[in-house]
Order: structure tokens, then sequence, then C-alpha cells
């Protein structure tokens, strides 16, 4: 063939085509495929402008593409979500590397719950009981009880929970820190926001093909992000909401539109789509939180997030055993259990706090898309366990 000029819509390559002298085919399909390329690539708002017309565009519905995901990630701006999603976790390990952090990969097959409650996926482990781990949590906190002061992971999490939602997934892959600290568990919050930062300007920098072909179907701006972390206290930001006419209880928990909601009010006052939210009641978070010591009622704990939607969680830890037992039954789990992840605090451990972030999730937010089953390869929900 030859190369020509040419203006071209929804490609890689917008200003040639090729000119086609001779085929050979190299693998023969169907000529008519479950849904045209074309109308997969294109902008929700192209399709909303085309309804007036004679021949209106189509749009693909979602099942018919997670139905047939390996041609829906043909999509040029699919296809480039899932190499920003690559780019993330390249970035993350960059990052926590020059930090001094080291990789570990924890077990999947655990005994128990690792975040209590019931939204785990239980199996028989050759006669035990045995759950998906909803997080590496537990491994993690003992790899500091091993003088690993600074690990992170990358791998797969699964959550039961039965949420059909546009932000949530049954199974996704979570990014995980911990390291031990000195005096403050604002130090991890520094070395999160920088491995953030990081992330963000490289982004920006090395996958500017990727971004703007992902931002011709699915609009976007960069996130804004603050030099220095901007640490929004629990009731700081409570008082950010009723100062606009929002109420709220101070021992809950956010809505997501609450959350939303002072997205919005932090980036009117500070001008800043990424933030944290700190010293959240100690009723909301796991057992493994360290309480406030000044109002145990409330926590060392913190959340991240993105145009008012949470990227990441984390808090201090109890690594005092008995505390931690006293944690344990408090929230009506069985220190049984646990017992290893208890022991492992008996023989001397420093104080520790972490993070846990879902990949998906920043994809999801920093792309601007309307479904996190977009940053998934193979996506899992409630009511999809194939292809």
């Amino acid at each position: 063939g030859e190369v020509k000029t040419a203006e071209v819509k929804s490609c890689s390559q917008n200003n040639v085509e090729l000119s086609i002298k001779k085929v050979f085919v190299v693998s023969k399909a169907p000529i008519i495929l479950p849904f045209s390329i074309d109308d997969a690539s294109r902008s929700q708002a192209d399709i909303d402008n085309s309804q007036s017309l004679d021949k209106p565009f189509s749009n693909v519905p979602q099942d018919t593409r997670l139905n047939n995901r390996w041609l829906d990630l043909r999509v040029p701006a699919n296809n480039a979500i899932i190499k920003i999603r690559s780019g993330i976790m390249r970035l993350f390990r960059d990052a926590l590397y020059k930090e001094g952090f080291i990789e570990i990969s924890s077990p999947k097959l655990i005994p128990g719950e690792s975040e209590g409650g019931s939204e785990v996926f239980r199996t028989d482990y050759f006669g035990q009981p045995a759950c998906l781990a909803q997080s590496p949590q537990l491994y993690k906190q003992m790899a500091i009880s091993a003088d690993l002061d600074r690990v992170f992971e990358v791998g797969p999490v699964f959550r039961a929970e039965k949420s059909n939602t546009r932000r949530h997934l049954c199974e996704f892959t979570g990014l995980d820190i911990e390291m031990a600290i000195t005096s403050h568990y604002n130090e991890v919050l520094n070395v999160v926001h920088r491995m953030f930062k990081y992330i963000f300007t490289s982004l920006e920098s090395n996958y500017q093909k990727e971004l703007s072909i992902i931002r011709l179907q699915y609009p976007s701006e960069p996130v804004l992000f603050t030099e220095d972390p901007l640490i929004i206290h629990w009731q700081d930001g409570l008082q950010l909401l009723r100062d606009n006419d929002i109420e709220v209880n101070q021992y809950e928990d956010l809505s997501s539109n609450t959350e939303l909601k002072l997205g919005e009010l932090v980036k009117q006052k500070y001008n800043t789509d990424f933030f944290i939210l700190d010293q959240y009641p100690s009723s909301v978070r796991p057992f493994y939180t360290m309480p406030n010591k000044e109002n145990p009622l409330f926590s060392n704990s913190y959340d991240m997030f993105i145009r008012g939607q949470e990227i990441c969680s984390g808090a201090q830890r109890c690594h005092d055993a008995d505390m931690l037992v006293d944690r344990i039954k408090e929230k009506g789990m069985d220190v049984e259990t646990l017992k290893y992840y208890v022991e492992s605090f008996r023989h001397g451990v420093y104080p520790h706090a972490g993070a846990g972030i879902g990949l998906e999730r920043v994809v999801f937010l920093y792309l601007g898309l309307d479904n996190v089953r977009k940053a998934s390869l193979f996506p899992r929900d409630p009511n999809r366990i194939e292809p």
C-alpha cells in the first residue's frame, strides 16, 4: 500500500491513511462483528449531537462491550486506558523504590477475614474454612514486625460487596504500602503525596499520546494538586460542609454524595482535585486502626480523594498486642482466627502506618471516566464473572 495524507478520526494516526493495493488475510473474521469499532469509538457528545440527524450514531451498550471485551479493547481510547493503567503501576513502583521500599507478595488464601465483616468470598481449604483476601493488610503489617521497614505490594483484592455502582468492583488491583514511623503518621502522608505527585506529573509528560487519544473520546482535564499535602482534619471538613448547609454527623462516615460535595468545596477553596481527610471516627474504621490518644472516639486514620471520590484509605495501626485484642473483641470478631497476626506484635514491632489504593479507581477518576469497569481488563462485579 501507499501512505497518503488524510483527515482521520478515532485513530492513533489522524493525518495519514494507507491506500490499499493488495491485502493478505492473516486471521479471518466474520463480516459482521458484535459491534462496529467506529460506533464504539465515538464520544458521548458526538452520539448525543447526532440524534437530530437522519442517521444518528448508535450507542454501544456496556454489556455488549464487556461481553466482547477483546473487541472493546481495540477501541483506541480503551486500548490507551489499559496502557495508562500499566503506567500507573510502573510509576507506583518507581516512586516507592526511590523512597527505600521493597516489594512483597502476600497470600490471597487466608483464614478468617482480613478486614472484618461478612463481605468475603469463602471457600474450603482442604477441609478448613478459608476466604480470599480483602487486602494484604495483616501480612504487610507482619512484614514490618519482621524488620522490613518499608514495603509495598501490587496484587489482587477481593470484595464480596453486592454494590452495583459505577465505582465498585468485586475484584480489583490493590496498590498497598506500609512503613515504620518514628513520631507521626504524617510521615506516611508525605511519602504517599510525593508518590502521587510523581505519578500525576509523569503521566502528563510521558503518556501524552495515550492521554490525547483517551481525552478525544472521554474528555477530562489533568488533576490539580498542591505542592505539599493538603490535609483537612475531620472536624474542619465537617465544618466546611455545615457552612454550606449540609448536615453531617461527626460519628458517621460520609456518604458518596457528601464526599463529592466536599470535593467541590475543597476545589473552590484550595484549587486542588487531590486532598487528604484525616482523623475519622474510630467506629467507622477497621479494628487495626490506632485510636487518637487525645480522643479515642476518633482515630489516626485518613482517606485520599481525587475529584471528590476516595482512591486511598489508610491509618496508623495498633502495634500494641493487648490493645489490638481489645479492638478485635470490640468489633465482634474472633481473636483465634487472628492469633498469628496478634502474636507477631508480641515479639516487638515499630509503630507503623500505611495505605491501600485501588488502581482501577485511580485510573477511573484521573481520566474522568464514567465507569470504573473501563479501567479493568476484564471487570468482575456482582453480575459478571465472565469473560
